[in-house]
């Protein structure tokens, strides 16, 4: 299941640098706007300990973890939505994403430019989402226009609903909210899947800060977190500068002592790759052999034979059964034989909804 998170932001916040973190893809990171001009993609893994505890248990040849593609795109700057700087480049870039990690610079630093002379997170966040937010209602007024001749000659019975809908997208962005937070109910979202809306995105704020603010925050963080309270987001703190330290020691065990000097339990990068993953709304399921232990992506509430397609659409074609432990079970008692002997073993049918962290094998016949 390729999904694309693409992180966003105005040049010179940090966002090649958070990049260089979380993928062995190495982004030009570079003291001036513009850096970064063509997307640059990295696969990266997804921490999940429980992997780690099967592989212990099963010991199997080898661990395939799960993955999220990341997308480093282009500084914005304002105008974009008219096509200043990148501007056209950039939109279309994060229209390729499923979710958006907007950057946002929370430090202050004489030898790190801004392209707007001075830090202020709260008027880089606004710059970014008015331009994204320009771009969406063009697209709007467009299919408004459109479905109100449909609606006219009465060729399309739901057009009439269609307008009502695209003029409450319309009045939402122009009052300068995105579109993901509009009063529209979610049958009637349908109206605008054709336009893949930049600000209908799943978002996650996260705040660059020195080394000093990374525990508590600082002043800037304070704002954004004010600023996006009614947009049902998560604010995530990190330094990218510590981050990027982390990812030059050698040892798992080098990296755990230095966080421990910082004060934090975990890197920021595990954080806002697991956080990427909850924004995604994604869970994982297991499959457990001696050849291999891997981890597969789902989307919450698939059921058995949607989470079997993952593997192979042929397992989805020709779904009999699914065989489910699930993984509290299966670390408690040892082995799948150990839960098949304990009644911890479940067959389960199409109905099934898979659960995050079940060990699932598939019955297929094609």
């Amino acid at each position: 299941m390729a999904l694309k998170c693409g992180i966003v932001g105005l040049p010179n916040v940090g966002k090649s640098t958070l990049f260089n973190c979380l993928s062995n893809a190495k982004a030009q990171a570079a003291n001036f706007p513009f850096c970064t001009i063509e997307p640059n993609v990295g696969v990266i893994t997804v921490p999940d300990d429980r992997l780690n505890k099967l592989e212990v248990l099963v010991k199997p040849e080898r661990v395939v973890p799960t993955t999220i593609e990341i997308v480093d795109i282009a500084g914005l700057v304002k105008g974009a939505s008219r096509g200043e700087g990148l501007g056209n480049q950039f939109l279309s870039n994060i229209r390729e994403c499923d979710a958006i990690i907007h950057v946002v610079r929370c430090f202050d630093d004489p030898n790190v430019v801004h392209v707007d002379g001075n830090v202020n997170p709260v008027r880089d966040k606004e710059t970014i989402d008015t331009e994204l937010q320009l771009k969406d209602l063009d697209a709007v007024e467009k299919k408004i226009s459109k479905t109100e001749k449909l609606a006219r000659t009465g060729t399309d019975k739901d057009a009439k609903k269609g307008v009502e809908v695209l003029l409450t997208y319309k009045a939402h962005l122009e009052a300068g909210k995105p579109a993901r937070t509009a009063p529209v109910a979610q049958e009637d979202q349908k109206n605008v899947e054709d336009l893949f809306l930049l600000t209908m995105k799943p978002v996650l704020y996260m705040c660059n800060v020195d080394e000093k603010s990374v525990v508590n925050g600082n002043k800037y963080v304070d704002a954004i977190k004010a600023l996006v309270k009614d947009e049902n987001a998560e604010v995530l703190v990190i330094a990218a500068a510590i981050e990027a330290e982390i990812t030059e020691l050698e040892s798992y065990e080098e990296r755990q002592l230095f966080l421990q000097d910082l004060g934090l339990a975990e890197s920021g990068v595990s954080k806002l790759i697991k956080a990427a993953y909850r924004l995604l709304k994604l869970q994982t399921y297991f499959t457990a052999g001696v050849k291999e232990v891997r981890a597969w992506t789902i989307h919450q509430g698939m059921t058995a034979p949607q989470a079997a397609s993952v593997i192979h659409t042929d397992f989805e074609k020709g779904f009999i059964k699914a065989e489910v432990i699930s993984y509290n079970n299966f670390v408690t008692l040892g082995s799948e034989s150990a839960c098949r002997d304990a009644g911890k073993l479940n067959i389960e049918g199409k109905e099934y909804v898979v659960s995050d962290g079940d060990v699932m094998h598939f019955r297929f016949n094609v």
